[in-house]
């Protein structure tokens, strides 16, 4: 597998106040630049929070750029975005290639990627909102990112640097507050990481190699934790081989889901699943939204991509790819503890008892849907804002 580099620590962070924490921490240890592209940025008690720790590191001097997509952050008040701007910030919103006051069309961004200093960052599914954190009596949506540092860093904060100005005029300080690592002499000690994109429109498949690489070497196991799980004909056909050549494959997707529609088509799918011996297993304390896959206990790929033709033609997403036996060996030991504790297994019987003609025709016409306007799908109305 090509592009690989050594030298790069890295840390699986768990959704929640675990991930929250460690942002922070980013955040407040940046020393010049700041970077932070995502999804979604509410301005709930989680987003406010972020919004505060990027307004006191601005209040240092730490020059910071956050780009949000323009849809599934429209929510965001007017006085919001002025209290960040006020105090320095760049703030935009990745905006789609056409838009009026009530429709949306075009990509979305849907990564979720955090750099300082082009030497700390943190890649994952995580966006900015109550439901992305822990509370009192509510556990967080299950998720996972990656904490590294060292060269893959950099080409992250090159990545952003390069979304910044394909989007929007270039920024000189950019550049000009870019650190430069030091050279790593324990590189060998590190796990190898890579990069990935996806962003069909400008022919960026990586991810979607990665899966394709994944599937078709598998030689013993692959585990998925994956909301959301709608797999095409291409995967689907890779997964069946492997399942053929004798691969373990186990499958961790949602019992409750914030998608309902979706949910139903997964549900539609369980029948071809089971029938090709694939394990699978619904999370059920929380919603799960996860994104991650472990090939052999030697290769996870973690970060905003679901295995769906949403996330492989019509969203901007990006992975890591960390190629480590030990780092896999406890991203197994995460996922398995996960199964014991927190799902419950699908088996074809239950499966069947369980069948019903009314549900099944919901089930089927959901999926039908959701692969029928898959072609419309960057077509959204899109409420006024209440700022406008």
């Amino acid at each position: 597998m090509k592009g690989f580099s050594a030298g790069n620590p890295v840390i699986l962070i768990k959704g929640g106040s675990d991930y929250f924490s460690t942002l922070l921490e980013i955040i407040s240890g940046a020393n010049k630049t700041l970077h932070v592209q995502t999804y979604i940025f509410n301005n709930d008690a989680t987003g406010t929070m972020v919004a505060g720790a990027l307004i006191a590191a601005a209040g240092r001097g730490i020059e910071i750029f956050v780009l949000a997509d323009g849809y599934a952050s429209q929510n965001l008040d007017k006085s919001f975005i002025d209290n960040l701007e006020s105090a320095g910030i760049h703030f935009r919103y990745f905006e789609p290639f056409f838009k009026s006051k009530n429709y949306y069309f075009g990509r979305r961004l849907h990564h979720k990627v955090v750099v300082a200093d082009s030497n700390t960052a943190l890649v994952g599914g995580i966006n900015f909102a109550d439901r992305y954190n822990d509370s009192p009596d509510i556990p967080a949506w299950l998720d996972f990112a990656v904490y590294c540092r060292g060269t893959v860093a950099e080409e992250l904060s090159n990545y952003c640097e390069k979304a910044w100005n394909d989007f929007f005029p270039i920024t000189a300080k950019v550049l000009k507050n870019k650190v430069v690592n030091e050279p790593n002499n324990q590189s060998d000690i590190y796990p190898l990481i890579r990069m990935r994109r996806n962003d069909w429109i400008s022919r960026k498949n990586e991810i979607s190699s990665t899966y394709i690489e994944l599937f078709r070497h598998a030689k013993k196991d692959i585990r998925i934790v994956c909301s959301y799980f709608l797999p095409g004909k291409i995967i689907r056909r890779l997964l069946s081989n492997a399942s053929k050549r004798g691969v373990r494959i186990s499958v961790v997707i949602a019992g409750p889901s914030d998608v309902m529609i979706a949910k139903h088509a997964e549900r539609w799918l369980y029948d071809w699943l089971l029938r090709h011996q694939i394990t699978l297993y619904e999370y059920q304390p929380t919603v799960l939204h996860a994104k991650m896959a472990i090939c052999d206990e030697k290769l996870v790929t973690v970060g905003s991509y679901n295995i769906n033709n949403i996330s492989t033609y019509a969203s901007i997403e990006l992975n890591l790819d960390i190629l480590d036996g030990q780092f896999a060996s406890s991203c197994v030991e995460r996922v398995e503890n996960i199964i014991a504790h927190d799902c419950k297994k699908i088996t074809l019987e239950e499966h069947w008892k369980a069948k019903h003609p009314f549900i099944q025709l919901m089930r089927w016409a959901s999926y039908q849907f959701i692969r029928i306007s898959f072609y419309l799908l960057t077509f959204f109305y899109k409420q006024r804002r209440n700022n406008e």
